[in-house]
């Protein structure tokens, strides 16, 4: 029986007792040397998670020695729908681009797309890697790139926007500077202009902005925007769901008449603001409370226990999520405060959120004020 198992002559049992250890990636890596036989089976296999394993990926070339000219990957029919690549841990094969671009299938449902941490030291593969995708992958509907500097590589732009370019429905779309990276954006944002008519969520994180935020008013179907750690956002759009701002300066106008045409389909906001000008708070707080009655999710960073803070809060009475950060605390009768702010809670709220927030001194008086239904109260 062992020897027929090495021979290749029971190749469903073997098959079967490879599939239990899909989970066991260093004994598929050790099975994928065995032999010929047993590194066809194991291959597909690892390849359902290709980048878990830590180790030179010695089984590729294991695999192609394995194979003759119409199998690699060509007779197969592979398909991938799914590919997170993060290149500050992995290199891209000279064999894998050989075969990609014998292998016109492999990318041709490719529907989800992340690359992470590019680094100046693998520029050329990478770019090789969008025009491949570029080229023969037209179904993405995520695709984010993280942590990639590109200001002095006019290539790897021209292949992001390429790849951008080439989708028929792009969905998401992110892009995310790092610590040390922001990201100019405006090339990008015309690329994305081709997906307006498809587009439903964007997200920014560590990117510089001028004024090309504003045309993501013709991307009808936007629902989902996310701004995080940008210097200034001008921001102008309509009918959104969720919305997360967190900014050092906004344009408030186009701030305060994208929250209008919301409205009422405005069910999800984050909002922070950090250049302490605390009136652009207020008026957002006031267009909130007049135009925006659905939000059942609120996260607010924000400059003291106002008036207009208390009023919309009240307000909201389909709001289950409250995460509220105060960084001031009120002079006089705190405690009073704590009393009406705990009163005014809606009855729908379930999850309460007071992160770095005074009132925690004041706990008890919360709770023996509070009206709502909590299932979940934290506090830091």
């Amino acid at each position: 029986m062992p020897s027929k198992i090495f021979k290749g002559d029971m190749p469903e049992l073997l098959e079967h007792i490879l599939n239990h250890l899909n989970n066991e990636i260093d004994s598929l890596y050790s099975c994928a040397l065995v032999s010929q036989h047993w590194c066809k089976i194991s291959i597909p296999i690892l390849w359902q998670n290709p980048f878990s394993v830590d180790k030179s990926p010695l089984f590729i070339s294991q695999y192609f020695s394995s194979l003759d000219e119409n199998e690699k990957l060509v007779e197969s029919e592979a398909t991938l729908h799914k590919f997170y690549i993060n290149f500050v841990d992995h290199e891209i094969d000279p064999e894998i681009f050989y075969s990609l671009r014998r292998n016109e299938q492999f990318f041709s449902r490719l529907q989800d797309l992340s690359l992470g941490e590019i680094s100046q030291y693998n520029i050329e593969g990478v770019t090789a890697l969008l025009d491949i995708l570029a080229k023969y992958t037209t179904t993405i509907c995520s695709l984010k790139f993280e942590v990639i500097c590109y200001h002095d590589k006019p290539e790897l732009l021209h292949a992001f926007i390429h790849v951008i370019k080439s989708q028929k429905q792009l969905k998401q779309f992110g892009l995310f500077g790092g610590p040390t990276t922001t990201l100019e954006t405006h090339d990008i944002i015309s690329a994305l202009k081709s997906q307006k008519l498809s587009l439903q969520e964007l997200t920014f994180e560590s990117c510089i902005f001028a004024a090309e935020l504003e045309t993501l008013i013709d991307c009808e179907n936007l629902e989902i925007l996310r701004i995080r750690c940008c210097d200034y956002a001008n921001i102008l759009v309509a009918n959104l769901n969720t919305l997360e701002i967190r900014c050092l300066s906004i344009d408030t106008s186009n701030m305060v008449q994208s929250l209008q045409m919301s409205g009422s389909l405005l069910q999800q906001l984050s909002f922070e603001l950090m250049d302490g000008e605390v009136w652009k708070e207020l008026l957002i707080l006031e267009t909130l409370k007049s135009f925006c009655p659905n939000i059942t999710y609120l996260e607010l960073r924000i400059d003291g226990l106002s008036t207009q803070l208390l009023e919309l809060i009240g307000n909201l009475q389909n709001l289950q999520f409250l995460t509220l950060v105060v960084y001031n605390i009120p002079e006089a009768d705190p405690e009073i405060r704590v009393m009406h702010f705990a009163k005014i809670l809606p009855s729908t709220l379930q999850y309460l959120d007071l992160g770095h927030f005074w009132l925690n001194t004041y706990i008890e008086t919360l709770l023996n004020n509070c009206n709502a239904p909590l299932k979940n109260l934290r506090k830091s």
